[in-house]
């Protein structure tokens, strides 16, 4: 059944439409269309499924088709307000494209399509995508899945900030990757892990993770103490099934849009939901640090072999010292580390760890181009380059956090 009259009967239960600038152009998708719902579907173009999707009359629709060509590209911005729009009215969006650009393929799908299929379409792949989409159940609010995981509030995570003392220092590389890797250290029974972007102004974690910004994270920051654990774990993001991300919002925030018993409530309520809580900080000091810091069991700080770097880190110990605040628990980490076989790099970093009178505990090798493309491609290194070294110094911190926690959670268990 083509054409806006069909959404119009009341005959037939509408069930799902197809958008398109002229479905005729997709005639395999017309017929699919007819196997998998018989009649109670119908057809919209642009214009009239922009105005469709704000009636009440497009409340019934379980998802939309939105079939696009190379012609069609010039609309994208277009095209990605109406699957936002239908997500948001919790209609889920199967993408069908036909000599799309990858860039144009890859704007939409960012915007929410929860499926993509290429055209002409395979034979059974539009049931197999109307199956996928129905077992995955409802679009939840601003049009990202809701998390498979639920919140118990029984745990006592371990809480991981990681803090660039210098800009560069690879303080947001390491923090996706060491909460991915953790998350995978146990194949069967897998760790719950969240990784929270405190960067509210320049985060990139929903970038490194191919992720949407939701206005869902302004909403619960604008008001943290109304938040309970089903509002937090609405707000998080799952990566791969396995990582569970809280990213930065969608606009530019101000630092101090929490203060500190607000940031100290939200770190409280991952670390009671999850077995470890990566928190990707941001550069600059603010009033909440110190919130974190106290939360923290490590935390880690990024640094290089330069005097930026070796200033920074100065006047970081001299400010937490001031304060009063807990030093001790600072963990350094030097990025794009010389190499074994490098004498005078080691000599450098030597000099680097006495001059500043700490222990460089930590030093990740220079991955290379690998790891900016791993970035540009939402992708965390254990999946776009398992064999990086960074990435096996990075696996390697991830198995030694773990030891040492489950080392602690043992002793812990014998003194009772």
């Amino acid at each position: 059944m083509t054409g806006s009259a069909a959404l119009q009967s009341e005959s037939e239960r509408i069930v799902a439409c197809t958008v398109s600038r002229d479905v005729q152009n997709f005639d395999l998708l017309i017929d699919d269309m007819e196997t998998e719902l018989g009649e109670n579907w119908g057809d919209l173009g642009f214009e009239d499924a922009k105005q469709f999707l704000q009636q009440p009359g497009a409340d019934p629709l379980e998802f939309i088709a939105i079939a696009i060509n190379d012609q069609d590209e010039d609309l994208v911005d277009e095209i990605g307000a109406l699957i936002k729009s239908a997500r948001t009215k919790g209609i889920k969006v199967i993408l069908i494209a036909e000599d799309v650009s990858p860039i144009a393929l890859h704007q939409l799908l960012r915007t929410g399509a929860a499926d993509f299929i290429p055209y002409p379409l395979p034979e059974g792949e539009l049931h197999n995508a109307i199956e996928r989409l129905r077992a995955a159940g409802p679009v939840a609010d601003g049009g990202a899945a809701t998390p498979g995981l639920k919140a118990t509030g029984d745990r006592n995570g371990v809480v991981l900030p990681i803090h660039g003392l210098a800009g560069g220092t690879g303080a947001t590389t390491l923090a996706i990757n060491l909460a991915w890797e953790l998350a995978n250290i146990k194949k069967k029974d897998g760790l719950r892990v969240c990784l929270l972007d405190l960067d509210f102004q320049f985060g990139t974690a929903a970038t490194y993770l191919d992720l949407p910004r939701r206005e869902t994270v302004y909403e619960l920051l604008s008001d943290v103490a109304s938040m309970d654990k089903e509002s937090f774990m609405q707000a998080l993001q799952t990566f791969n099934e396995k990582l569970h991300v809280f990213t930065a919002p969608s606009e530019i925030l101000p630092l101090d849009i929490v203060g500190v018993e607000e940031v100290e409530r939200l770190v409280e309520m991952a670390r009671t939901n999850f077995d470890y809580v990566v928190v990707d900080m941001p550069s600059t000091l603010v009033a909440w640090t110190e919130a974190v810091l106290n939360q923290a069991h490590v935390y880690f700080a990024t640094l290089e072999i330069d005097m930026r770097s070796a200033q920074n880190t100065l006047r970081m110990i001299r400010a937490l010292k001031a304060e009063e605040l807990p030093v001790q628990k600072l963990r350094y980490v030097l990025n794009r580390a010389p190499k074994f076989t490098d004498l005078t790099g080691k000599a450098r970093v030597k000099r680097l760890s006495e001059s500043l009178d700490i222990d460089i505990e930590v030093q990740l090798p220079d991955g290379g181009k690998p790891v900016s493309e791993a970035g540009d491609h939402g992708m965390p290194l254990a999946e776009a380059a398992a064999k990086n070294p960074l990435r096996r110094e990075i696996q390697k911190l991830a198995a030694s956090v773990h030891d040492v926690n489950e080392a602690a959670e043992a002793g812990a268990q014998q003194n009772r």
